[in-house]
């Protein structure tokens, strides 16, 4: 069974497929003001999946014009809600089988990473929880958005997470 930190993720990346259903190609590709549309805020948490679990992880890069399209602080951009999508599916799953092998030692080992030009010491159990959190920060995004769409009957709250992610202590895996 995977770690439950990678349950967590599992439940967040269910969510925010949950949270998207049903968008039009045009509706996935539509900016309001400064925002993002939600087309990029599939593919920038894919860049993320990819950077963390392949890059970070297994020292792979399956997609590179992720690095150019979708890193923090690209440029604007509209693209395809479908390739999007495509992507994600693409980066989820190769990231998987990594994932699954996961565990608590291995999530506690700290590694050296940088950011924003910076070394820092890090650990993949924060990395995932990063992961974790930026996904929930581009869902709501993204059914603010929605709602500027003028779309109802949108997800509420979490989904079943008592039965499909409730907590469970990792039992010293």
């Amino acid at each position: 069974m995977p770690h439950p930190l990678v349950l967590q993720l599992r439940f967040t990346r269910s969510e925010f497929q949950r949270g998207l259903a049903g968008l039009t190609e045009d509706e996935g590709r539509r900016r309001f003001n400064s925002m993002n549309c939600i087309s990029w805020n599939i593919g920038h948490l894919t860049w993320q999946e990819q950077r963390y679990c392949l890059w970070r992880g297994q020292g792979q890069i399956l997609l590179p014009h992720l690095n150019d399209q979708f890193a923090y602080g690209a440029p604007a951009s509209t693209p395809a809600l479908e390739e999007a999508w495509v992507a994600w599916h693409t980066i989820t799953q190769a990231a998987d089988p990594w994932l699954d092998q996961l565990t608590t030692p291995k999530l506690q080992e700290f590694h050296e990473f940088q950011f924003d030009g910076q070394t820092v010491n890090l650990t993949f159990g924060n990395l995932i929880q990063r992961l974790i959190y930026h996904y929930w920060y581009h869902l709501g995004e993204s059914l603010a958005i929605r709602q500027l769409l003028g779309h109802t009957d949108l997800p509420e709250f979490v989904g079943n997470i008592d039965d499909e992610a409730s907590y469970t202590p990792d039992g010293g895996r």
